[in-house]
């Protein structure tokens, strides 16, 4: 399995992960021209695309799909129920092909040939959230941002991945005597806001086991955050502390318009 997070932040997030038999992309929060850029970045053709799952409605994370399943008939699209219904309620992403449309619920795991897929709930202000794991040939990886609290039911269903892409999306101090209004800078610090640096990482500490090699930090705040501070942060936690790791596992920043490396996992 190999992985690139291709954009990640509040202007868009979008990853892609490979198996064997498919290319799939995490969600798709960019234009349809965009993602297409991104992917070339990485070696990619657009449309060997063959699957794309959903974690939730906000724009940054879906405001592609939609022409990416009217342009690429062959993208089988995976979302819960809820979202599903409040994307076609709302109109927000097109008109979505109703056969390119499938459900998968939080607590499901389905098989997809080589790849397992495991969708688990979060708390964010969306309609239904959820993120997944993503496991192929004996590795895992685990996504997670857009949450205000990572529960001990997630932590359990993420716990000893080999790879994960987990929010730290802002600095406390960053955060609160910065420009946001004080309702925007409440909706973020709430239980269904984002992750801090601080709580990504001792979420993290939970999770890891020297089976982890690979932590990509994402969906960093532009205004309430830096590369520098999530990435000391992470480290200072995980790497010069405590946590169950190996000395080789490896912490990758994010960008919000420049992919990754593309990362056998």
């Amino acid at each position: 399995m190999r992985v690139s997070v291709l954009a990640s932040g509040s202007t868009g997030n979008t990853s892609l992960i490979e198996t064997g038999q498919h290319k799939i992309l995490m969600d798709a929060g960019l234009s349809g021209k965009k993602i297409k850029q991104l992917l070339a970045q990485v070696g990619v053709d657009i449309s060997d695309i063959d699957m794309a799952f959903l974690s939730h409605d906000h724009t940054d994370h879906s405001g592609g799909l939609g022409v990416l399943m009217r342009r690429y008939p062959q993208i089988d699209a995976f979302a819960n129920s809820g979202t599903w219904q409040y994307l076609c309620n709302t109109n927000k992403i097109g008109k979505i092909p109703a056969e390119q449309i499938n459900i998968i619920e939080p607590g499901q795991t389905k098989t997809y040939g080589d790849l397992d897929v495991t969708a688990f709930a979060t708390s964010h202000d969306a309609a239904e959230p959820q993120y997944y794991v993503f496991s192929s040939d004996g590795k895992r990886i685990a996504f997670l941002t857009d949450t205000g609290y990572v529960s001990e039911k997630v932590e359990g269903t993420i716990k000893a991945a080999d790879a994960y892409m987990m929010e730290f999306n802002y600095d406390n101090m960053m955060l609160r005597n910065g420009p946001y209004s004080w309702p925007l800078k409440q909706r973020i610090l709430s239980d269904e806001g984002h992750l801090s640096n601080d709580e990504a990482g001792h979420a993290l500490l939970d999770v890891v086991t020297p089976k982890t090699k690979h932590i990509f930090l994402a969906h960093r705040s532009q205004h309430n955050n830096t590369e520098s501070l999530a990435h000391k942060t992470a480290k200072q936690m995980l790497v010069d502390g405590d946590a169950n790791l190996d000395e080789d596992v490896k912490i990758i920043n994010t960008e919000p318009n420049k992919p990754t490396d593309l990362i056998k996992i």
